[in-house]
């Protein structure tokens, strides 16, 4: 078990007769696809049965890549580019330079000087792009690709129907039709995978092979959780324990979750957790709401409210065990900043002891806690933690009786923003 789930409170009072018929029903729904949402349910075995040529295709594109590119843009927003960001944020070793190319996003938000000054970067380097996007008309992404498409046309002529890559629906679509004119290199966004289940998928799995990492140990990481995580036995099964421990605290009063981190690195898999469970859950006026914080900065700024502010949230710690590199604290023959205690200790132990002391902390403060334990910064790793969070995820949906697939409310901020723009129609 690649993620092991540990819990303040009493894990086995919670695996009731009640819960494992719902547990048991829930994977039954799935399995047969008559759950709520079903037809986006491809995503739940795509890590075994994906195509061997496909993950071969990505890999040679990578590799062309990698040849005429010092900085490969990625334009896409939501799931089209946090998977991948949470994947090259996670390991990605600070200050360390990749075998691959520099990536860069574009389209997650709207923002000209960003836009301005990102093809200013890109003048001194050797460019490609790599569009995202279902249909080629969310507003941020195809803002940001009519300017980088514009770019690319007029400093390399002919030449940038090479150095763009489009992925998107396989049969219809606004950004298809481009491809098919420009002659783009295309790769599909399956119609049964939403965006934000989709970072296994070839949304997810350029980007990060052009980076220079192992999409196969990525893949191996997501294919073992997929067979581990297949039982409905609570004892074994670590994304049915954090679903019925989630659906307990938010029965218990604590409609609030904050996943603290103790590594930089994971943010951006924060990121992708927040969009996920916020997303698939929160519907109907139900829902928990999905925070995040990186400790130890965040101990000395919202560490104050998790200690003592009001008792409606729980934390989920996302642990590392090992990490590749660490220094060690040496003795000063002047102790003048009195960390001589510390002497022979590494950073990573007194991390932990950092991690330990806080949860003694908010314990004590009333919080309950839940950590979330995974060995190391490998793509196996890291494939096999977000296959855990997505499956988890559906079955802490269905446990509310919610549709973890759509996303209804997204469409509200967009008709109003049509409107304010005076977009034909609105």
């Amino acid at each position: 078990m690649t993620v092991h789930v540990s819990f303040s409170g009493d894990f086995k009072s919670l695996v009731t007769p009640e819960a494992t018929a719902k547990i048991t029903s829930i994977k039954q729904a799935m399995d047969a696809r008559t759950s709520a949402g079903a037809d986006f349910l491809g995503w739940k075995n795509w890590p075994s049965e994906m195509d061997a040529s496909l993950v071969t295709r990505i890999q040679e594109t990578a590799q062309a890549i990698q040849k005429q590119a010092d900085v490969l843009v990625v334009i896409g927003i939501g799931g089209s580019y946090l998977g991948a960001k949470a994947v090259l944020e996670a390991l990605h070793q600070p200050f360390l330079t990749n075998e691959g190319v520099e990536i860069i996003f574009a389209g997650h938000m709207v923002s000209g000087a960003y836009l301005k000054n990102l093809m200013t970067y890109l003048d001194s380097k050797e460019v490609a792009v790599n569009v995202i996007s279902k249909s080629g008309k969310t507003t941020e992404p195809a803002i940001a690709f009519r300017f980088l498409q514009d770019y690319m046309e007029t400093r390399y002529g002919a030449e940038a129907a090479e150095r763009i890559y489009v992925t998107t629906d396989a049969e219809k679509g606004a950004l298809l039709d481009v491809a098919k004119d420009k002659g783009y290199a295309r790769f599909v966004v399956p119609d049964d995978i939403g965006g934000r289940y989709s970072v296994f998928t070839s949304v997810g799995l350029l980007p990060v092979a052009a980076a220079g990492y192992s999409i196969e140990q990525l893949l191996a990481g997501a294919k073992r959780a997929e067979q581990e995580l297949g039982s409905v036995d609570a004892e074994k099964n670590s994304a049915i324990q954090y679903a019925l421990i989630r659906d307990h605290l938010y029965h218990a009063g604590y409609p609030v979750e904050i996943s603290a981190v103790f590594e930089e690195r994971l943010k951006y898999v924060q990121e992708w957790w927040k969009q996920l469970f916020g997303e698939s859950e929160g519907k109907e006026g139900k829902g928990i709401f999905p925070a995040s914080v990186v400790y130890s900065t965040d101990l000395h700024s919202l560490g104050q409210y998790v200690q003592d502010g009001k008792r409606m949230l729980f934390e989920t710690f996302l642990k590392v065990e090992s990490v590749e590199d660490d220094i060690t604290m040496q003795h000063a023959e002047n102790d003048s900043d009195e960390l001589n205690y510390l002497a022979g200790k590494t950073l990573h132990e007194v991390n932990d002891a950092v991690q330990q002391a806080t949860a003694e902390a908010h314990l004590s403060g009333g919080v309950p806690l839940v950590t979330l334990s995974i060995p190391d910064f490998s793509e196996e790793t890291l494939g096999y933690l977000l296959y855990f969070y997505m499956i988890s995820c559906a079955y802490s949906a269905y446990l509310l009786e919610i549709n973890p697939f759509d996303q209804p409310g997204v469409e509200e901020y967009k008709v109003n923003m049509f409107r304010l723009l005076n977009k034909p129609g609105y």
